[in-house]
């Protein structure tokens, strides 16, 4: 792991973030356009996207230091910007969502507003503040807009009112099991969080997106699951914060039942492996041990159908780990 400084006021970017873009040869661009593009406030674009959506994506961090990636619903307007520096989330507490236990006065907050019917998106970090039970504000720390790539195109409706909540209440497993293993292996869409911790005590905490073909994430029978990392904006939030302490927390989706899945655990960056060559698109690869699972069965009152051709132009250069698998298997022979 790497120890981090108080964050660099001269960089953009934290130590586990720039070791991955000087791997990548980008490091001198990338202190440039991040000096451009990551803001300490929301512009009117991003201050107008946030109330219109159905739902957030979260990334919190617990008691314990564990990194949770959840996702929120509610009637569009529950997310408000009334300055620039600030966005209102109108969210009750849910007892039921592990990641709600860092989500006090205080806590670091990683923040994804993305809309699956026009893959727009925006990433902020902040800190909470909370005054009450019945929502909070986040300060914003760091603000940027992603681009569209490798998102499926879904339309969104609510089966109920998202006041009322699931009847079936949260399972804790011991180890994957065999629906938890199915919903991951036919997931061509998954969310991540991670977070840094600064030597002064202070967090940043992000959640992203991660997308590709149904397949993309492999399933050891140990339980590890395997991810390849595709090219991106190259800014390395999510793997720079797991070069950093090496936490994360990812949350499936069941955008037929509403159901929601939540792994909290260790993660680490692979380079140097043959199965990165094999993997079509694969620049990377990062490895994640469930060390906590939660199933949340009907925990989300929106539903989402596929679009007859969402899936994202972006995967088209990507593969699958039987695709993956087959190409190591003709290499040995």
């Amino acid at each position: 792991m790497l120890a981090l400084d108080t964050i660099d006021q001269a960089s953009p970017w934290h130590a586990g973030e720039r070791v991955l873009q000087d791997q990548a040869g980008v490091a001198e661009r990338m202190q440039e356009l991040g000096r451009r593009v990551l803001r300490d406030h929301l512009i009117d674009q991003h201050r107008a996207f946030y109330p219109q959506l159905p739902f957030i994506v979260l990334g919190t961090v617990d008691d314990e230091g564990d990194a949770w990636a959840t996702i929120r619903a509610a009637n569009p307007g529950f997310l408000q910007s009334p300055d620039p520096h600030t966005l209102n989330v109108r969210l009750d507490r849910e007892r039921g969502d592990p990641a709600d236990a860092g989500m006090g006065d205080g806590a670091a907050i990683g923040m994804l507003g993305i809309e699956l019917h026009t893959r727009r998106r925006n990433r902020l970090n902040g800190t909470v503040h909370r005054s009450g039970p019945l929502g909070f504000d986040v300060d914003v720390g760091q603000s940027y807009g992603n681009c569209p790539k490798y998102i499926q195109l879904r339309d969104f409706h609510f089966v109920r009112d998202p006041s009322t909540g699931p009847v079936t209440e949260p399972t804790t497993l011991a180890a994957l099991d065999a629906g938890a293993r199915q919903m991951i292996a036919s997931a061509d869409t998954f969310f991540v969080a991670t977070y840094a911790e600064f030597e002064n005590g202070q967090r940043q905490a992000d959640v992203s997106h991660r997308g590709g073909k149904p397949g993309f994430v492999r399933i050891g029978d140990d339980g590890v699951l395997t991810i390849p990392d595709f090219a991106g904006n190259l800014f390395f939030n999510t793997l720079g914060n797991i070069l950093a302490n090496g936490k994360a927390g990812l949350v499936f989706a069941d955008f037929d039942t509403g159901d929601l899945l939540q792994l909290s655990g260790d993660a680490h960056v692979v380079v140097d492996t043959p199965e990165v060559a094999a993997f079509e698109g694969a620049e990377r690869l990062w490895r994640f041990t469930p060390r906590r699972i939660i199933r949340r069965p009907d925990a989300l009152p929106l539903r989402w159908a596929s679009h007859d051709e969402g899936q994202s132009p972006s995967l088209r250069m990507t593969g699958c780990w039987d695709e993956a698998e087959s190409r190591l298997n003709a290499s040995k022979a």
